[in-house]
């Protein structure tokens, strides 16, 4: 029996596959923005935050409709369940913990804050973003500002990120990080089968397909002739 219960255990991944091609290829995008803008690389910089864009929204899609535990509705929680989980009590889902559940949200909050704002931008020489010409002087500037405060606030809270999973996985001897390169690991086996993981293709398309069609329908400069 308990070679047969570790057999279905492997069967069901705590993280899907699109999950985790997410996770890590953000790990490798968030550097590659940074350096693309230090280095004033904006073409490099502008498709690093296409990029972005559609796996993000993608992310919030896969939270609705994909596997159990990918699930907002798996790991968001109220109040009380955080204040019973700082006091040691125990999380409902094997995924995140309440705690680490909103940090997840906050995370794709600003990534796609980001990214939006991201599209209003420019540097007034080389390089605009698809929606530049679109906004008013105003809200230019201020998609400035919030590309630049929320930029901070990411590299704040992706610190904050590494640190608590470093705690998780040195102290607490959790696998997390395991569980999030293979699906599963000891103690951290899913509760039901994942979802086919071609639904995501559906998804990646809608989102692709619907910003391209934003973009294309955006005006570009006005220019004048004397």
């Amino acid at each position: 029996m308990t070679s047969l219960s570790g057999k279905g255990a492997r069967r069901r991944p705590l993280w899907d596959i699109p999950t985790r091609v997410f996770h890590w290829t953000l790990v490798c995008l968030l550097p590659l923005a940074w350096w693309s803008a230090d280095q004033q690389r904006f073409e490099v910089h502008q498709w690093v935050g296409y990029t972005l864009l559609v796996l993000v929204l993608s992310r919030v899609l896969w939270g609705i409709v994909g596997s159990r535990h990918s699930r907002f509705a798996d790991f968001l929680v109220g109040p009380a369940a955080i204040t019973r989980y700082v006091q040691g009590g125990g999380a409902r889902s094997p995924g995140h913990n309440p705690l680490g559940g909103w940090s997840v949200t906050l995370l794709l909050t600003l990534l796609l804050a980001q990214a939006v704002s991201g599209l209003f931008n420019s540097d007034d020489i080389l390089f605009s973003g698809p929606l530049y010409y679109w906004a008013t002087s105003d809200i230019q500037d201020a998609m400035g500002v919030v590309h630049e405060v929320v930029f901070n606030t990411l590299l704040a809270l992706v610190s904050l990120h590494v640190i608590a999973v470093c705690y998780y996985q040195l102290h607490r001897r959790e696998k997390l990080i395991q569980a999030m390169i293979k699906g599963s690991a000891q103690g951290k086996e899913g509760l039901a089968p994942a979802v086919s993981t071609w639904r995501l293709v559906p998804i990646l398309l809608l989102v692709s397909c619907g910003l391209w069609l934003l973009f294309a329908q955006a005006p570009g400069p006005v220019y004048l002739g004397f």
